[in-house]
């Protein structure tokens, strides 16, 4: 089992975390919600939970907790600029489906 950031990504989270001021990773996790079914959170972390999975990708710690891990076991996270807009992609191999408007995924 596994969670990685791209370079991009990790450089990213570091700044976002450095402008903070505070924080040790970042928390990916799911919800449900959406057309297909489930969606991406994202949240900087202060305190990591007994029960969380701690990845380390490039010096940045990936903070999952293990219900979500069962959805997104694989994924990478990018960072990519496109045009005027900016955003992090989720590359998870696990996805079947996603909606319309890319803001949903089914497993």
């Amino acid at each position: 089992m596994a969670i990685s950031l791209t370079e991009t990504a990790a450089k990213r989270v570091q700044k976002f975390l450095a402008n903070r001021g505070k924080g040790v990773g970042l928390r990916l996790g799911v919800k449900t919600t959406g057309c297909s079914g489930m969606a991406y959170t994202l949240e900087f972390v202060d305190d990591i939970n007994a029960e969380d999975v701690v990845f380390d990708s490039h010096d940045v710690k990936v903070i999952v907790d293990p219900k979500s891990l069962v959805y997104i076991d694989g994924t990478e996270l990018d960072f990519a600029k496109e045009g005027l807009n900016e955003g992090f992609k989720f590359n998870n191999p696990n996805v079947k489906d996603e909606c319309g408007c890319g803001e949903s995924f089914t497993v």
